[in-house]
């Protein structure tokens, strides 16, 4: 059921992209009388699903789900229609209309793939708010979740002040800027620490196991489960919090998990809170460490207001309210990922080796549905199409407007031949780069990464 749902969210979001992408090139296609041969959501190779012709277009749904296109008259494009080319130029061809119509057409796909994440972000504004823990009410700093994130310099019970300079007045903010942090300034003991992190810290937490928990909010140790085979099935029940731990008070999970390897096989008296009383108890530790219950490294906002924990900041917006506050995050997200393309391209990042295809993609989507996730990750991802189709690469939107800024510039439009050599290149390139990105998720999936 799981898989279902993630594969129904993941399929929605691709065909919203596709579609509207494609969209954004017909329709300033057919605002300039070009004639538009097919439209298609997913790849028709040999047949389609489903197809029907209106007027001059074929509109179609293919059976292959890597993309989808619009064939315009007179484009040299992945269709590589060579035949067409070859004949006269017709005035309803794309070849045949001035070049800054014709870049219109090739911008039009990106530009409604950006409008969209906006429009999104507006939205989501709107209609969920935002919630956020200022990074200032953490008193007692972050917990640190990830071995790497520690190895690098950060401790538990530090507060992070900036990343690469940018001030961190979020909670929410710290894992995201961590991925490609280059220097941290924290508070240490009342103390300003500046720490230089490795240029290949996103290679080394991809190979920690633990990529998706860097740091945390420092919460009690909160028993959510008991296991039927644990030696602590009479000693503890669900929603316990474990409030003293081998006689000394405690206050936050992390610092009875530090000590769990002190005890293999030993028996420690604890005091829980059980029903807001405190209740004295024995846990048990096998003779690896373990204890045979769950206990949450993270909880929901909803639950660290009830536990008053950390004060939760919540915001509402009017409609007009909302749009600074979309544009805002759209903005921020639009140039996070284009300074995370930059470090893929250095290879001394090492960040190229986390590259994904669609089974990354498929697995950003949660295991239940939720509209809030769904929206926010669309928007993500069609910034993520947006950025990517505007690389200077033939067979990409972004490589025909550099042959087409070319024209304009230099006021020569390279020969149909000449194009046609550079959208093979490109294909060839296209091909590498998905067989590169795909490859890496089988890989990650054979060695468990």
């Amino acid at each position: 059921m799981e898989i279902a749902i993630k594969l129904s969210q993941f399929l929605l979001s691709l065909s919203i992209l596709i579609i509207l992408h494609e969209l954004g090139h017909f329709i300033p296609a057919k605002l300039f009388k070009t004639r538009v041969e097919k439209f298609y959501l997913f790849f028709d190779i040999k047949y389609s699903l489903l197809k029907k012709k209106i007027g001059e277009t074929e509109y179609g749904i293919g059976w292959l789900p890597l993309g989808g296109y619009v064939k315009i008259s007179g484009m040299i494009d992945e269709s590589m229609d060579t035949e067409q080319m070859a004949q006269e130029p017709q005035p309803w061809e794309f070849r045949s209309k001035p070049a800054w119509q014709r870049l219109i057409i090739m911008l039009g796909g990106v530009t409604v793939n950006f409008i969209l994440a906006f429009i999104i972000y507006i939205g989501m504004a709107y209609a969920y708010g935002e919630q956020f823990i200022s990074n200032t009410d953490l008193k007692e700093g972050i917990w640190v979740t990830n071995p790497v994130i520690e190895k690098a310099g950060i401790k538990t019970g530090d507060k992070i002040v900036s990343i690469n300079g940018k001030p961190m007045d979020r909670f929410n903010d710290l894992a995201k800027n961590l991925y490609t942090a280059r220097e941290v300034v924290v508070e240490r003991n009342g103390q300003l620490q500046t720490i230089k992190f490795p240029i290949n810290i996103i290679n080394q937490i991809s190979n920690s196991g633990r990529k998706h928990s860097l740091v945390e909010l420092r919460i009690p140790f909160v028993v959510s489960e008991v296991s039927k085979s644990s030696p602590n099935n009479s000693t503890l029940k669900s929603k316990d919090i474990i409030t003293s731990f081998n006689g000394k008070p405690v206050k936050y999970a992390d610092e009875i998990i530090s000590e769990f390897d002190k005890f293999k096989g030993q028996t420690v008296p604890v005091v829980v809170k059980r029903d807001n009383k405190l209740v004295a108890t024995t846990i048990k530790f096998n003779d690896s460490a373990k204890l045979g219950v769950v206990y949450p490294n993270r909880i929901p906002f909803s639950n660290v207001e009830k536990l008053n924990l950390y004060k939760v900041n919540k915001h509402e917006y009017g409609f007009f309210e909302s749009i600074p506050v979309g544009l805002r995050e759209g903005t921020e997200t639009l140039v996070g990922y284009g300074e995370n393309l930059m470090t893929i391209f250095n290879p001394e990042t090492e960040a190229y080796k986390e590259v994904g295809g669609f089974a990354a993609i498929f697995n950003i989507f949660p295991n239940s549905w939720s509209w809030e996730a769904f929206w926010n990750i669309t928007a993500l991802l069609s910034i993520m199409l947006g950025v990517m189709n505007l690389l200077p690469i033939p067979a990409l939107d972004g490589g025909h407007v550099m042959f087409l800024l070319y024209e304009m510039i230099s006021g020569r439009k390279p020969s149909d031949k000449f194009l046609e050599k550079a959208q093979l290149v490109g294909f060839v390139l296209l091909i590498s780069l998905l067989l590169f990105a795909n490859g890496n998720d089988i890989y990650k999936a054979i060695v468990g990464k």
